[in-house]
Formats: C-alpha cells, sequence, structure tokens
C-alpha cells in the first residue's frame, strides 16, 4: 500500500482538496455520461443491425449476450489489477478496451465480427468500480457526493443515448451512428490520461489469475444458460450444462480463494455486519428489480388496449419517452441519495429509496388505465431506484479496505448484473404462465402477468428496505462522505 499522510488539517487544505476533487470528477462525469451513452445506443437500431447482416430476432441476442458474458469476466479482472497496480492505469487500459471495440463493431464486415466487438466492449462494466476506488481516495469527505454525481452521469448518458439514437438513425447510415460512441470513448481515453489523478493505495502479493479465471468463468457460464434459457428451453443440453458448469467453477473458486495467500476477493472483507457482503447481496436483489422490470413496462405500455383490454398502445417513440421520464426520475434521485446519506446515514438512504420504489410498484400493480398513471408511479419507483442507485455503491465503498475498493466495487457490480440477468429470464417465465388469447388468435401475456411482476419488484424492494435495517451496526450508517479523508504522496 502507498505511503499516505494523516487527515487533512483545517484550514487551506480542504478548500484546495476540494477544488480537485471538483476538476476531476467533473472528467469522471463525463466519461459516465458517454458510458451511458454506449450502453443505450444499441437498443434503437437492433433491427438496422439485424438487416445489414441478415440476422434474425433470436440471433441478435447476442448483441446484448455478448456484452453481460464479457462483464463477468472482465469487471473482476480489471478491478482487482486497479487495486494492485494502480486504478487510473486500468481506467486507461479500460478506456482504450471500449474504444476499440465500439470501432471493431462499427466497422465490421461480418456478424461475428461485430459480436467480437462488442464483447471487447464489456470492460465498460469496470468503469465504475474503478472510478469509485479513485473518488474515494481523492476526493475524501466530498466522495459520497462524487459517487453519486457519477451514477447520475451513467444515467443520464443512458437516457439521452436512447433517445438521440434513435433520432440519429434516421438521418446517419449505421456504420457513422454506431462510430459516434467510439468518438466520444476516444474523447475520454484522452481525458483519463490527461486529466484523472492516479490512486496510492496497492495490494500486495501476486495476481490470483486462478481466481479469477475461476470466478469469470464460472458467471460467464451461468449468465449464457441464463441468458439463453427462454431460447433453447430450460431443460436443453446447453442451458443445464451451462448451469452445471457454471456452478462447479464458482464452487472451485470458492475453494481455491480459501486457500491461496492473495485471493481475488478477500472473504474476511465479506463477513460481519459492517463488511460489503450484505451491501452486495442489496445491489443483487436491487439488480433484480431494477433491470428485470424494464422490459416488461416497455411491454404493457406498448400493448393495445383495443385488443388486449390493457396497456397503452403507445409507438415506440412514445415507450422510449415514457421510459425516459422514468429515467430522469431516477437522475434526480441520485443527487437526493448523498445527500439524504450525509444526513441520516447510507444504510437510511437505501432505506428510504426501497421504500419509495416499493410504493410506485404497488400503484403500478392497481392503477395502471391510462397514461399519467402509468407515468407518475413510474416516476416514484424512479426517484426511489434513483436513492438506491447513489447511496448503495457509497456504502460498498465506505466498509471496503482502502486497497481493496476496486474488486469490491466490482463485484457490486457483478452483483447486479447476474441478478438482472437472472430477473429478466425468470420473469419470462412468470409472463408466460399468464396469457389471453386475442380474437386475432395470437397468445400474449395477460394484465395479471404483468401485474404479477410489478408485485414481485415491489416485493424485492421491500426485501431491500428490510435487508438493510439488518446492515446497521457500529458506524455502518455512515457513508463515504464522512470517512476521513487521506492525502496520498505521490500522483
Amino acid at each position: 500500500m502507498g505511503a499516505l499522510r494523516s487527515p487533512i488539517p483545517t484550514g487551506s487544505g480542504p478548500d484546495r482538496r476540494l477544488g480537485a476533487a471538483a476538476g476531476f470528477v467533473g472528467f469522471l462525469f463525463a466519461m459516465e455520461l458517454s458510458s451511458g451513452f454506449l450502453q443505450a445506443w444499441f437498443s434503437p437500431v437492433l433491427s438496422a443491425i439485424g438487416e445489414k447482416y441478415s440476422i434474425g430476432p433470436a440471433d441478435l441476442n447476442w448483441v446484448q449476450t455478448s456484452y453481460l458474458l464479457a462483464t463477468a469476466v472482465l469487471v473482476p479482472v480489471l478491478a482487482k489489477m486497479g487495486d494492485r497496480y494502480g486504478h487510473k492505469r486500468m481506467l486507461v487500459v479500460a478506456t482504450a478496451m471500449v474504444t476499440v471495440g465500439s470501432v471493431v463493431s462499427a466497422l465490421a464486415p461480418t456478424y461475428g465480427i461485430f459480436i467480437l466487438g462488442r464483447a471487447i466492449t464489456g470492460a465498460l462494466a469496470a468503469f465504475l468500480p474503478l472510478e469509485f476506488a479513485i473518488v474515494r481516495e481523492r476526493a475524501g469527505e466530498q466522495s459520497g457526493k462524487a459517487i453519486g454525481l457519477l451514477v447520475g452521469g451513467l444515467t443520464l448518458g443512458a437516457s439521452v443515448g436512447v433517445v438521440l439514437s434513435g433520432i440519429l438513425a434516421s438521418f446517419l447510415s449505421l456504420t457513422v451512428l454506431l462510430l459516434v460512441p467510439a468518438a466520444l470513448m476516444a474523447l475520454a481515453l484522452v481525458v483519463v490520461i490527461f486529466f484523472v489523478p492516479e490512486t496510492t493505495a496497492r495490494t500486495t502479493g501476486r495476481l490470483d489469475w486462478a481466481g479469477a479465471i475461476l470466478l469469470g468463468s464460472g458467471l460467464a457460464s451461468a449468465l449464457f444458460a441464463i441468458s439463453t434459457g427462454n431460447r433453447f428451453g430450460w431443460s436443453s443440453g446447453p442451458v443445464l450444462g451451462g448451469l452445471l458448469l457454471g456452478g462447479v467453477l464458482l464452487a472451485l473458486w470458492v475453494v481455491v480463494e480459501r486457500r491461496v495467500a492473495s485471493p481475488l476477493v478477500d472473504f474476511g472483507m465479506l463477513s460481519g455486519r459492517a463488511g460489503v457482503g450484505l451491501p452486495i447481496l442489496l445491489a443483487a436483489l436491487f439488480g433484480a428489480q431494477l433491470f428485470g422490470s424494464q422490459t416488461p413496462i416497455a411491454l404493457f405500455v406498448g400493448t393495445d388496449p383495443a385488443a388486449a383490454g390493457f396497456g397503452l398502445g403507445l409507438t415506440s417513440s412514445m415507450i422510449g419517452l415514457v421510459l425516459v421520464f422514468a429515467s430522469i426520475a431516477a437522475f434526480a434521485g441520485t443527487f437526493v441519495g448523498p445527500r439524504l446519506g450525509a444526513r441520516a446515514g447510507d444504510v437510511t438512504a437505501v432505506i428510504v429509496g426501497a421504500v419509495t420504489a416499493t410504493v410506485g410498484y404497488a400503484l403500478l400493480t392497481v392503477l395502471h388505465s391510462d397514461t399519467v398513471s402509468v407515468l407518475a408511479w413510474l416516476v416514484v419507483s424512479g426517484l426511489g431506484n434513483g436513492i438506491i442507485i447513489a447511496a448503495l455503491p457509497n456504502l460498498v465503498v465506505a466498509r471496503a479496505p482502502r486497497d481493496s475498493v476496486g474488486i469490491a466495487s466490482g463485484l457490486y457490480n457483478s452483483a447486479r448484473t447476474v441478478a438482472g440477468a437472472v430477473a429478466g429470464a425468470s420473469f419470462t417465465a412468470v409472463m408466460s404462465g399468464f396469457t389471453a388469447t386475442l380474437d386475432s388468435g395470437a397468445v400474449i401475456t395477460s394484465e395479471a402477468g404483468y401485474q404479477a411482476v410489478w408485485v414481485i419488484c415491489g416485493l424485492l424492494s421491500l426485501a431491500v428496505a428490510g435487508l438493510a435495517v439488518v446492515t446497521r451496526g457500529p458506524a455502518a450508517d455512515r457513508g463515504a462522505s464522512t470517512a476521513p479523508a487521506a492525502v496520498p504522496t505521490e500522483a
């Protein structure tokens, strides 16, 4: 671990520190805007991608699946390497990978090469864990607000990106359109090289490559099975084999981690009420609710009420607008979360956000017959989710050892991703169990199917609130915003 000075004294020191923090956090915010753009950029142009490569809807699933599988492998490795070799250094590597991957996808002559590019961009998911570690060390008492700002930037970028991509698709060729996020990532690479400071806290010992390979391949195998279960069938060989292989690899990973001298993940930091294990479990429950609910909501508001007797019958552009309103509410929540955390503690902020989201889903379950009502309840749940999005990672960062913030944040991100994939597949199965037959003979998900999903999301949010209460402990309710700051001796 790098040498550290004593906590900052009062006087002009904090003022200089706050000014420096405001500068580099602003650059990281711009990076997260670009990250959000890229993550949302592909959804409106999936049909155009299918037309270019003569690919059907089933194979188009690989646009997202390849990205998810890559994140399972890359995030733990890049996050741990950040703890070992420097978080800025690994952020440069991750940004360069995303830039190259974006260019490869934009210029790909075949669908296979396009998917390869998408897989390379999986390094994008390591941005936040690495940035959290930089903010934890460099922003001091402002780290809580800084973390909220970064996740807010990601949320805002995704909201704007999905709309802008759909608009530009009418004017630009697919190749030029896909080069837009590549250009943004190239600019982000320049920003991180020249304007983002390095951390000094370091883990010691050799990197646990065996643990990294087992964890990454285990998560990737499980995600492959989960992501393709509805396509191949849950009793099919590839799905059952993927689940079995993933379980075996993850079990072996646990065995290896308990025996090596310098494990990829120190299980000691996960245990106890003051450890990061409970916040990571909260992240899994939250990720299941957050990511699992998105597709059902989009499908519901697009259902024609004249034919089905429910739904809003919105066009694709209007569906996007409704989802943007929910995202804007979440963006607002990312400003509320850090301020609430600074006053009442991050655990309290998580509880408030989870209860707010629960109320939103409860109202959506019983009152969803018109656009105004649906939009209002999505704004309520979005606001609650935004508070959690900002407060929960701050809780993880505050509890992690200073030389393990990267891997702790990486586990937080991976938990959300895996849980979101599980929820997406599970909600599809739930919806397939509630069907209705239209006069045309078409079979669709019934109103009860959507209500069942929203009830589950509400219960997941309630579980987040309940489990958050358990995480309270001595000094555990305070976030990173109250942690004493130490000034590194080197840039």
